[in-house]
């Protein structure tokens, strides 16, 4: 493929190029598919091609002029009809017997308190989703039902064995009084995004813990008020005994 631009680079042996192809499937028979095709080098996006829009798009200086001159290149169009045909439409068959195996998975989701590594006191939350399947997810951090983008990190979708994944997204944030902090997790599994509140009470296991340490501290006052009471009893039966044997002795 060339582009009428003058294109000169040296390449060493970290560089990389990839270039990734996706057939995405909609509707209850398959019918409505998505092609789209990345070029990346070195971990940047340069080039997409969106069957949808039906076009390229370029995202560096070089990659824009040459989506200019693919766009208007009839034989580009044809190689892009044919992947089409060939990646997606001669496939579809086979993914719709996957999709029966029910391989599908609806993330499990959770959200939780981490301590920062290096001592600070600004809270991080962390939400996580767990065993789902598709990769493609999307995790978006809510403050009183705005969407928040400062102080957000994500992960890479890390594979989890047997064909699923787990996600997890960070957000550094200032606790406020009446707040209320929450993470929307979109996935194709879903029906509708699904909002998952944090709650900045203490957890079950950490309240059982404060539950069964107050209940030990209670009994451990009660046995030593129990015991100082009867050594006190036992000293004044003493004494008065004592007393007694030494007034019988006098007289």
């Amino acid at each position: 493929r060339s582009a009428p631009v003058a294109f000169y680079s040296v390449f060493s042996d970290e560089d990389f190029y990839q270039v990734k192809a996706c057939c995405s499937f909609n509707g209850p028979n398959f019918d409505k598919i998505e092609y789209i095709l990345t070029a990346s080098f070195n971990k940047q996006k340069m080039l997409e091609y969106n069957s949808t829009r039906g076009n390229w798009i370029g995202f560096t200086d070089y990659s824009i002029v040459a989506s200019t001159f693919w766009n208007k290149d009839p034989l580009d169009r044809l190689e892009r009809a044919m992947e089409i045909k060939l990646m997606c439409f001669d496939n579809r068959a086979f993914i719709q017997t996957i999709s029966k195996r029910n391989l599908s998975t609806t993330p499990t989701m959770r959200i939780k308190s981490v301590k920062q590594p290096d001592g600070r006191h600004q809270a991080v939350l962390v939400c996580s989703a767990y065993n789902f399947y598709p990769k493609q997810i999307q995790i978006t951090w809510l403050r009183n039902d705005q969407e928040v983008t400062e102080g957000v990190s994500n992960t890479d979708v890390i594979p989890d064995g047997e064909l699923y994944y787990q996600f997890h997204s960070y957000l550094e944030y200032t606790p406020t009084s009446g707040e209320r902090i929450s993470c929307m997790v979109e996935h194709v599994t879903l029906w509708e995004p699904r909002i998952i509140v944090w709650n900045n009470s203490l957890p079950e296991g950490e309240k059982t813990k404060i539950v069964v340490g107050l209940c030990g501290l209670i009994i451990g006052l009660v046995i030593f008020i129990s015991g100082f009471i009867y050594h006190k009893k036992k000293y004044a039966i003493y004494y008065s005994v004592h007393q007694g044997v030494i007034l019988e002795t006098d007289i």
